[in-house]
């Protein structure tokens, strides 16, 4: 529908959505990462599988492990039904037996333990992405590139400084992007040929079938972890075989605006996770959700509008400088700087500010919320002040990050 051409027909997607998220914790105690909301109606996962449904991908198995019930539920409920015939986007979990039950031990593990989807699929290319990271790309200009060098493999990398760079696995490159090397979290990177960057590896790939069933099969019996990064790029880069990196910068999609070019995030702690909504709110964000060109796509419910009442002096609905979802009510209240979830009630002579409110939160009448994260399903009661002394939030049992953020759980 919104692909640059019909490479991608030929093609499996296996996405990794089995994180923990535990340095979102507490917001993932009851939820993996690729399920914690983002930007109010989204989940993190949506927008991988948007990348992919946009591109005209659309076969791909979704690979769940960790507190997976309401993460395969959305599956289910938005992504299962926009599928036609011979198309499917379905989840899997880690297999049982009655012996015993088996988790996923690393990434490339996770892709063996359902190899059989794979070996029983016409697929050419499988692609191999992560579940848990907030960007736009068109997968099948990927695709192009990884045909075009008639490649084994090909990585989508970031580039970054090389202070970054040791958060990451870094690739070592030749003139023409083919890799060399491949290190985790190096001391000491390096940098792309004429440049002072360095390539960093996205964990997003894709491989050519055949050779991904035989390295699977070949690195299961030297390593129980199986891992891509750890394991099989090594494995590949040792046999000679066809690497290359794909540099992300290069990705372009229709509607983009200059500024937009390269914006990925990992949104894996608390305050990188805030600090990506806020940019939302922006007036020119980085990460456009209003690009009709290129649309992430959700479970958009049977909400009625959002809805503000009253308009009294000292008792006014206002949303100011924020993002609301449908079934929102703010009541005789102000909500500045904020993303306010599905169905939020915010009462009279309450103020929300600098705030993410999850789904079906309440804020009582004269409460006081300034730089919080509020989990869904939870009411603030009346008068109740969040923000303004983290001492006294800290002893009600909330979590208070290093940059203040409050983070209200059940």
């Amino acid at each position: 529908m919104y692909s640059s051409g019909n490479i991608t027909k030929n093609t499996l997607a296996m996405v990794l959505a089995g994180g923990k998220g535990e340095r979102l914790s507490p917001i993932t105690i009851r939820r993996s990462k690729p399920s914690v909301p983002f930007g109010g109606k989204y989940k993190i996962i949506d927008f991988v599988l948007s990348n992919l449904f946009n591109s005209g991908i659309r076969r791909a198995y979704i690979l769940t492990q960790y507190q997976a019930y309401s993460l395969n539920k959305h599956i289910k409920e938005s992504w299962g039904k926009w599928t036609g015939l011979g198309e499917f986007y379905d989840t899997i979990s880690p297999e049982t037996s009655s012996m015993s039950e088996q988790w996923f031990r690393g990434t490339a593990d996770a892709i063996y333990q359902t190899i059989r989807f794979i070996e029983a699929s016409d697929a050419e290319q499988i692609a191999i992405f992560g579940g848990d990271h907030v960007y736009k790309m068109d997968v099948s200009q990927m695709f192009q590139y990884h045909r075009m060098n008639k490649a084994d493999l090909t990585i989508a990398v970031l580039e970054v400084s090389p202070e970054e760079a040791k958060r990451f696995g870094i690739m070592k490159v030749d003139d023409d992007f083919r890799v060399k090397a491949f290190v985790e979290k190096p001391s000491e990177p390096c940098n792309i040929p004429g440049r002072k960057t360095c390539f960093a590896s996205m964990g997003n790939y894709i491989f050519s079938r055949d050779k991904l069933i035989d390295l699977l099969h070949k690195g299961k019996k030297k390593f129980e972890d199986l891992d891509f990064g750890k394991h099989i790029i090594p494995l590949m880069l040792e046999a000679k075989d066809k690497v290359y990196a794909y540099s992300f910068y290069d990705n372009s999609i229709p509607g983009m605006e200059p500024h937009e070019r390269g914006y990925w995030r990992d949104v894996g702690t608390l305050d990188t996770y805030y600090e990506a909504n806020m940019d939302l709110i922006s007036v020119t964000p980085q990460l456009n959700l209003y690009n009709y060109q290129w649309p992430i796509l959700t479970n958009q419910g049977n909400l009625p509008p959002a809805k503000t009442v009253f308009d009294d002096e000292g008792r006014r609905g206002q949303n100011l400088d924020s993002l609301v979802c449908g079934g929102c009510v703010t009541s005789g209240s102000v909500v500045r700087r904020s993303i306010l979830g599905p169905s939020c009630r915010v009462n009279s002579y309450a103020r929300v500010e600098d705030s993410i409110l999850f789904e079906n939160v309440e804020i009582g009448r004269h409460a006081k919320i300034k730089k919080a994260i509020i989990d869904e399903g939870i009411c603030i009661p009346e008068g109740m002040e969040i923000g303004y002394d983290l001492e006294e939030d800290r002893e009600r049992g909330c979590l208070v990050t290093d940059s203040g953020i409050v983070v209200v759980t059940k």
